[in-house]
């Protein structure tokens, strides 16, 4: 199979191209020939590579978990606090959602994750290295002084989770500023009670870039 594959097209940008189309059309109408005119090629190399819809969509599904564990490392060394990095990690999913319809059409494939066997392992080992991900950054906080001591942290490692997910969903209802800017605040809030001093904002944090000014 490798050696009919065109040179220059990786799996990877081809499940980074149906990521995209995913949220411009659901996974309902996500088509294999979209995907292929995505990144030039035919919807034949789709079907050798993939063998179906099903088959990309579960092969997007199994390179999301086999690479579940990446993204600790990458904020971790992008920042310089464990309290920057968790927030980094939050809120990397905004990328693919900056529009509400993007939201509800990754949420629909999320709802294939939660009701098709198959997917659902994927959709599981996701959600753990993400609760992995949490709880290391804040014991790393807690040991740092970021945090307070005795903090239990895997009690606030679920409810930053939680909180992830909530915000995303009452965002894309009440659609007031950004995506990014809600799940800051969302994390601002559920970590305020455990600081020991300071400001969450102050702390190794970026700009938000969202410009809606009715957003405080």
């Amino acid at each position: 199979m490798a050696a009919g594959r065109p040179r220059g097209i990786d799996d990877a940008v081809i499940l980074r191209a149906a990521v995209d189309v995913i949220g411009r059309v659901g996974p309902t109408g996500l088509t294999l020939a979209a995907v292929a005119a995505e990144v030039g090629l035919v919807p034949g190399t789709l079907v050798q590579r993939f063998g179906s819809k099903r088959g990309l969509l579960l092969a997007l599904a199994e390179r999301a978990a086999n690479d579940a564990e990446a993204p600790l490392g990458r904020v971790r060394a992008e920042h310089e606090s464990a309290l920057a990095a968790l927030a980094a990690l939050i809120v990397a999913p905004a990328a693919s959602m900056a529009t509400p319809e993007a939201y509800a059409n990754h949420l629909a494939f999320l709802c294939i994750d939660l009701t098709d066997p198959e997917f659902r392992p994927h959709a599981l080992a996701v959600h753990q290295a993400q609760g992995r991900a949490i709880e290391a950054l804040l014991a790393e906080s807690v040991q740092a002084g970021d945090l307070r001591a005795g903090t239990d942290v895997p009690a606030l490692g679920r409810s930053v989770q939680a909180i992830a997910a909530g915000a995303g969903l009452v965002w894309a209802l009440d659609r007031q500023g950004g995506l990014e800017r809600r799940l800051r605040q969302e994390l601002d809030r559920v970590l305020a009670p455990y600081l020991r001093s300071g400001d969450l904002r102050s702390r190794d944090r970026r700009p938000d870039n969202d410009d809606d000014p009715e957003e405080s």
